[in-house]
Parts: structure tokens; C-alpha cells; sequence
């Protein structure tokens, strides 16, 4: 029993340091999702300005879902990228307002641009629940079966635009027979 005493130390020391050199080589960066490769949650809302939408409303083809809020800076430095996006009309853009109020949504949206083909109001929070969010912002690739292929957490800019979504759009356009 006295050896015992000994080794329970040293083994959970060792399970320890093997567990924190693990570590070293994740990236903190990439958040998991069990949504990837899974259908969009179904959902019926309204939109910030007022429509009530479900998925039949979502595009039929490769779209963005771009999670935001009036009260999130890394959002305002998105926001001139989903705007040429969406000015561009190669993939529509379609907005999830993350526990917000309406009325400061709207607001934002008339003092910044709408790239939103629509956007859905989630002022409870619970649609982003199903879905995962971790909080603002953050960007799905949705294709267009409704499945989500690729989601990023953090700012969508040029740069995570041109090496992240791009190939991935290009991937999905090949699988699904589009041209690029």
C-alpha cells in the first residue's frame, strides 16, 4: 500500500504532461461542430424585419449563414466583405441576428448596408443553440441541399475568404456538377 501512494503521483504527473504535449499541436482557432456534414436545424422565425421565414425560405443553392449582432465590433470589420459579397451576388448571404433586439439590428443594418438576402431574428438565442454558435461572429457554408459543409469562427475578412471559403466553395461547386 505504501508503494501504491507512491506511483498514483507520478502516473497522474505523467497523464498529465501527455495530455498538456497534446495540446501544443491543436489549433485554437478551430472550434468542432456536430453540425458539419448535417442538415440545417429546421427552424421558423422572423426575419429583423418582421417576415416570418422557415428553411423553405433559404436559397436552393451554395449559400452563406453569417451569425452577427449590432452589439459586435469583429462584426463591423466583416461587414464591408459580406457587402461585396453581396453586391457581387455570387452566393447570396443570409444573416442570423444572435441576441440582439430588433430595433438596434435594424438600425445597424440602415447605418451599415444590408448584405442579407434576409436575416433572421434570434433575440432568445435559441436558434443558435441548435446550431451550435459559439457567439458573434461566425460564418456557415451551407450547400444547397441545406446540408452545412464548413463553418469559421472569428471574422470573416478577404484573406479567410480567398484561403478558406473559396476552395471550399469550389469544392462543393465541383461535387454538386456547378461550374466554377
Amino acid at each position: 500500500m505504501g508503494k501504491l501512494k507512491f506511483y498514483i503521483p507520478v502516473i497522474s504527473f505523467i497523464a498529465l504532461a501527455v495530455l498538456m504535449w497534446r495540446g501544443l499541436y491543436l489549433n485554437p482557432k478551430e472550434l468542432p461542430s456536430v453540425l458539419i456534414d448535417k442538415q440545417m436545424p429546421a427552424f421558423q422565425r422572423t426575419t429583423v424585419d418582421g417576415q416570418l421565414v422557415s428553411n423553405e425560405n433559404l436559397p436552393d443553392q451554395i449559400f452563406l449563414l453569417n451569425v452577427w449582432g449590432s452589439y459586435c465590433l469583429p462584426c463591423l470589420i466583416e461587414h464591408p466583405t459580406l457587402m461585396r459579397l453581396s453586391e457581387e451576388g455570387d452566393i447570396p448571404v443570409v444573416g442570423i441576428n444572435y441576441r440582439d433586439r430588433q430595433n438596434l439590428a435594424q438600425e445597424w443594418l440602415l447605418d451599415n448596408g444590408n448584405p442579407f438576402a434576409f436575416s433572421i431574428l434570434d433575440e432568445d438565442g435559441r436558434f443558435g443553440i441548435d446550431l451550435g454558435v459559439y457567439g458573434a461572429p461566425e460564418t456557415y457554408l451551407v450547400d444547397s441541399n441545406g446540408v452545412i459543409r464548413f463553418r469559421h469562427v472569428s471574422v470573416l475578412d478577404e484573406n479567410v475568404w480567398r484561403e478558406d471559403f473559396e476552395p471550399a466553395i469550389a469544392e462543393l461547386r465541383s461535387r454538386e456538377g456547378f461550374d466554377q
